[in-house]
């Protein structure tokens, strides 16, 4: 276990835990407790986080960078008991320089046997719609997420992961840090991500994988045509968290030579519910097919299976959903029927058991009437050459409704005729599915976790 200021050995990132877990059981906590976690990625993260589970408590991560009020609003949520931080953030709170400390002279308590169907993490959801929701993940739901991951990407004791998604994240947690561990191998954990620094990284580290979003593999293909890494240590690199473009997979794969491993899941599921096979055959466009141990079907609106090939509501079912959210039995109720995870995204299944995802159910357009999923068009926009980025919503209109609206980013270096695009657009697309209008951007807003922000873009639909 690593970051970019020390290395520790098994036997050192124990003793550090179990000085950790003195600390933290000094300050009350005991099992079934809650410990918030506010830290940039950094090996301490890992360290309380194991420390707290070592008590029979539960974790929630915060983001570091989170508002007063957002901090405010996830601790008072989860009634955490103690927030381990660094240099206060105006709440009660316990510094990480003490928490961590390589000496102390407390008792070190006892390991606490922990149930597994004890709560391990709390994680949020970004809160797109209203207030972010606690998703209960307990350690059974862990435990099988991991064995998953191992299997499904054949992890082994020579895998050394490259930490760079933010640890406030379920992914980073599972995919990046405690696979790889549970697996015998290990993990770096890399400071604030930087595009241009990152194939430094890799060339000084030779991490056999890194997990990552589309953003982040955008932002590598757009690095200068002069920038040639040694990248012959990755064996793969794994994009989640949304659908990455057909068009942007050939491009990294082209220019660096490492296939990327595509995956869906979302954190109801602990992470991830299908992945393209790393021994192939990988099928852009597609998210792959079900993890070992989990159930993907697709339903109609009435809850009957849809046909073969017929889009319909993503479910699924597995020892990775959750338990479902922190005191919101309502929305549970709703997000978990008769053991199905409903996930509120739409996709089909393909003849060969791969999941496509056609788009979210809250971002399909309604064009007087008729059906528009704005990752069709999507689609098409990134086909057109020096487009790198692409986002449609929903733009009023006072005749039909909704309208498409897109907006772009393109490659650097690069302009885009709009009209000339649209006219490529409309090759392929009907008439009633062509963007009304489309915007040139320096970039896309996004969420914590990388992904792009449709309501802000929709915010800014309404204003034009």
């Amino acid at each position: 276990m690593a970051d970019e200021r020390e290395i520790l050995d098994n036997s050192a990132f124990a003793r550090r835990v179990r000085i950790a877990s003195a600390r933290l059981f000094a300050h009350g906590i005991r099992e079934g407790d809650v410990v918030a976690i506010v830290l940039p990625n950094r090996i301490e993260f890992v360290i309380v986080l194991f420390a707290t589970w070592r008590l029979g408590a539960a974790a929630t991560p915060v983001r570091p960078d989170a508002t007063y009020d957002e901090l405010r609003y996830q601790i008072a949520d989860c009634a955490a008991k103690v927030v381990v931080t660094e240099g206060g953030r105006g709440v009660d709170t316990l510094d990480i320089a003490e928490v961590c400390a390589t000496e102390s002279g407390l008792a070190i308590p006892d390991a606490t046997t922990v149930d597994t169907e004890a709560l391990a993490l709390i994680i949020y959801t970004s809160g797109t719609t209203g207030q972010p929701k606690g998703v209960m993940l307990d350690h059974a739901n862990v435990a099988a997420m991991c064995a998953m991951i191992v299997e499904a990407l054949n992890l082994d004791v020579t895998d050394h992961s490259l930490l760079i998604l933010p640890l406030f994240h379920v992914n980073g947690i599972v995919v990046s840090v405690l696979s790889p561990l549970l697996a015998g191998g290990q993990t770096t954990i890399a400071g604030r991500f930087s595009a241009s620094a990152l194939f430094d990284l890799v060339e000084r580290l030779q991490p056999t994988y890194f997990s990552a979003v589309p953003a982040i593999f955008a932002m590598l293909v757009s690095q200068p045509e002069s920038a040639a890494p040694d990248t012959s240590s990755l064996r793969r690199v794994i994009c989640g968290a949304a659908p990455m473009p057909a068009e942007l997979i050939d491009k990294f794969e082209s220019r660096y030579g490492v296939p990327i491993i595509e995956g869906y899941g979302l954190s109801e599921g602990t992470c991830a519910s299908t992945l393209n096979p790393p021994d192939g055959p990988r099928r852009p466009g597609t998210v792959g097919k079900p993890l070992p141990g989990q159930t993907v079907a697709i339903k109609n609106t009435d809850g009957s299976d849809a046909a073969q090939g017929e889009p319909g509501e993503v479910v699924i079912r597995g020892a990775n959903v959750m338990r479902g959210y922190l005191a919101r039995p309502e929305d549970t109720a709703r997000t978990i029927i008769d053991g199905w995870l409903h996930t509120g995204d739409v996709g089909y299944i393909d003849p060969d058991g791969y999941l496509v995802l056609v788009d979210r159910i809250k971002d399909m357009i309604i064009r007087g009437g008729e059906n528009i999923y704005p990752k069709e068009i999507e689609n098409v926009l990134h086909s057109y050459p020096g487009v790198l980025e692409a986002a449609v919503v929903a733009a009023g209109d006072p005749v039909l409704g909704e309208v498409p609206a897109a907006y772009i980013v393109a490659m650097p270096g690069t302009s885009i005729d709009t009209e000339d695009l649209l006219a490529h657009c409309a090759k392929t697309l009907a008439r009633t599915k062509l963007p009304t209008s489309i915007d040139l951007l320096d970039s896309l807003p996004r969420n914590p976790v990388g992904k792009i922000d449709k309501r802000k873009l929709r915010a800014f639909a309404a204003t034009r």
